[in-house]
């Protein structure tokens, strides 16, 4: 056996990969950093916190399996979406990044567990606050980063922004308050039209949830048993004040009167996981639209004009962060259940951080987008543009 770990030692010449565990030479000697993938337990069983039920005889399963590559993929997903976040936040303070811009860190569970809960195949809509749902619906962190500097390799070739994001079955972040939510209703109409056994999740902030429109698309979508989640993301302030300020009635699960409703916590992944996999069949089985009120916490202020901390604590903020971080309570669960460990934790961490700042890079270095663009891609097909008022613009050229 000695033998053998001196020829690895001297082959390896520095360090390498045996058996997917990395190895340090030294002299003649093989130090193993880390375990093999199979000294790690495959899946576990996980409690998650009850439901509250509204208009429903039961909820989801107080009880969940996840697997070790679930685990990782999703603890992947929320770094990437923190890192991303945290970046931006930095560029906007450069003056790199200009104009409205609202992060999602502190939020990221909501996003992951929705998308780990329904279909590729499935639709989403939900309101500026979108840089997360942009990427869990496939979208690069490059292309994020680049539209976020207004930059041509961006998702929206650098003409939406921080709020107007879109991909294939995500119908973006929406600047006007609320106004997504009738047209979530409606992708919903068009799911149930088509016949496809798809569905739509319509995604609004505890700030919007007192808007008109939202209750008319609530009547409609009862009446008309459209496949529609509606989701309320309850992260506790709208633009700087708090739900008990603003709403009579904070149980917004409830809100929807005749439409059955989950209160869910959000900070956990499975458990969003859970109930947005509870709430999609209930729609794709024909019952009509569920309403779901996620609890969330911020960790920014609203949006960059928003310091955070003139209407709540720094106390109150980190104690969320310490008690309920949805990153590292995934990270402590795998850990203590023997489903990775902290080494391979950190070269993912490591991993994220290099994809990151090459996106960084690349959308402050990127080409803006030419002025002969401004009137183009206004129709899907590029269609020749004949739109009162607009002509003369397309006559525009760039000259830098």
């Amino acid at each position: 056996m000695q033998n053998m770990l001196t020829v690895i030692a001297n082959a390896l010449k520095g360090g390498a990969k045996v058996n997917g565990a990395q190895t340090v030479s030294e002299g003649s000697r093989v130090v193993v950093s880390s375990r093999s993938f199979a000294d790690f337990t495959p899946q576990a069983n996980f409690d998650i916190k009850r439901c509250d039920l509204h208009r429903l005889d039961e909820g989801p399963s107080v009880q969940t399996v996840l697997t070790r590559e679930d685990g990782l993929k999703y603890y992947r997903m929320m770094q990437t979406m923190r890192r991303m976040e945290l970046k931006a936040d930095q560029l906007y303070k450069q003056k790199i990044i200009r104009g409205f811009c609202h992060l999602y860190d502190g939020q990221e569970a909501c996003a992951v567990g929705i998308e780990a809960g329904i279909k590729p195949t499935d639709h989403l809509i939900t309101a500026y606050r979108a840089h997360g749902y942009t990427y869990t619906r496939g979208v690069s962190v490059k292309e994020i980063m680049a539209e976020l500097t207004g930059r041509r390799g961006g998702v929206a070739k650098g003409k939406g922004g921080s709020m107007h994001m879109y991909a294939k079955n995500f119908y973006g972040g929406n600047g006007i308050v609320g106004a997504q939510v009738p047209l979530g209703a409606g992708v919903a109409l068009a799911c149930q039209y088509q016949g496809k056994n798809e569905i739509c999740v319509t995604l609004y902030g505890d700030g919007a949830a007192n808007q008109g429109q939202i209750f008319e698309s609530f009547n409609m979508a009862a009446l008309w048993k459209l496949p529609c989640i509606f989701i309320c993301e309850n992260n506790k302030y709208g633009m700087g004040t708090s739900v008990e300020r603003a709403s009579a009635s904070t149980d917004y699960y409830k809100r929807g009167d005749f439409i059955p409703g989950l209160r869910v916590d959000g900070m956990d992944v499975l458990g969003v996981r859970e109930a947005t996999k509870f709430a999609a069949d209930y729609c794709r089985s024909g019952k009509g639209p569920i309403l779901m009120e996620l609890q969330t916490y911020r960790y920014h202020g609203h949006s960059m004009s928003d310091p955070g901390v003139s209407y709540r604590t720094r106390e109150e903020i980190q104690e969320v962060r310490s008690k309920s971080d949805p990153i590292t309570t995934l990270k402590d669960r795998m850990i203590s259940s023997n489903m990775a460990s902290l080494e391979e934790i950190k070269d993912i961490d490591a991993d994220i951080r290099k994809e990151v700042e090459e996106a960084a890079q690349f959308a402050t270095t990127d080409p803006e987008p030419p002025l002969e663009d401004l009137c183009n891609h206004i129709f899907y097909n590029d269609a020749p543009l004949e739109v009162r008022g607009t002509n003369p613009w397309t006559r525009l050229k760039s000259i830098s």
